[in-house]
């Protein structure tokens, strides 16, 4: 059963966490209230996550059935055949027996093999050219198989959602999407796509603070130190950062909050203790250049 809410911010997103500080930050996340957990093959910390949550069930604090765990089918595994084996490492890595939710984490394809990030000589990306209808159906054996409850995708723009829901004998249609956003790129076009196919929009980067230099202009504004954002947190005595989470949470969006520290962990449940007013979110909307600040 699908069970990911936007009136629930209990999402502990684990990429880049560091992998000597990621079991450590799962406990103290499922100790604090968090039950989802965003992991993927590309984060390459899965091992850890999964002796985080045996730990926490062992202890009694949780049940496995408590746990909402996301995995992610890499790029270098898009192609249909390599779906299954691609699924079976993860589940080997957490020693699960199924996973929450599985999503195809981009639309972009890679050359299969070990690499992550397979190159050519010259340094550039090796791509391929996969059928990601294909790929889908693969998705959808792994549910039929028991080995995911529910599949998703992420990084799909609109034409690409539609491809997949418009698939001849498509079976299950995905359950959500997740994408970069944050009031600087608040995917109001997509979001309302989304809604109208009653496809839960993901945040990831909602606070825009990755800023990864080999995809983000180094110049680009700095998110929490825009000045609408910063007004609004003295209003409501909150960090720019919890305005920011807020904003989400009222438009209807599922958000994702990276965090590896106790405190920054408890803090964002701080979000649930205060309303933007309808003026406050158009203000916040106005802020909206399409830019992307964390991929």
């Amino acid at each position: 059963m699908f069970r990911l809410s936007s009136s629930h911010l209990s999402i502990l997103h684990t990429g880049r966490v560091p992998k000597s500080k990621c079991e450590e930050a799962v406990k103290v996340a499922i100790e604090v209230g968090y039950r989802h957990i965003d992991g993927a093959y590309l984060y390459e910390n899965e091992k850890e996550i999964g002796q985080a949550i045996r730990e926490k069930i062992a202890d009694g604090t949780v049940k496995r059935e408590d746990i909402f765990y996301t995995g992610k089918l890499w790029s270098t595994f898009n192609t249909p055949e390599m779906v299954p084996s691609a699924l079976e490492k993860s589940l080997k890595s957490l020693q699960f027996d199924y996973i929450d939710l599985y999503i195809i984490h981009t639309p972009l394809s890679l050359k299969p093999g070990d690499d992550l990030f397979p190159v050519d000589g010259n340094g550039k990306l090796i791509f391929d050219n996969v059928d990601l209808c294909a790929t889908w159906k693969a998705m959808e054996a792994c549910k039929d198989a028991g080995l995911v409850k529910s599949i998703g995708l992420s990084n799909f723009n609109r034409r690409q959602l539609e491809m997949i829901l418009n698939k001849p004998g498509l079976k299950y249609k995905p359950v959500c999407n997740q994408v970069e956003c944050h009031p600087y790129l608040n995917q109001r076009k997509l979001l309302e796509f989304c809604k109208s196919k009653n496809i839960v929009l993901v945040a990831f980067s909602a606070l825009g603070s990755h800023r990864d230099e080999r995809w983000v202009d180094q110049s680009s504004p700095l998110l929490l130190e825009d000045p609408i954002l910063n007004a609004l947190a003295k209003k409501y005595n909150r960090s720019p950062a919890l305005v920011a989470l807020r904003y989400q949470l009222q438009r209807g969006v599922v958000v994702l909050a990276k965090s590896f520290t106790r405190k920054h962990i408890e803090d964002n449940f701080k979000v649930f203790d205060f309303q933007l007013t309808e003026e406050d979110m158009k203000a916040i909307d106005s802020l909206n250049q399409n830019l992307l600040l964390g991929f």
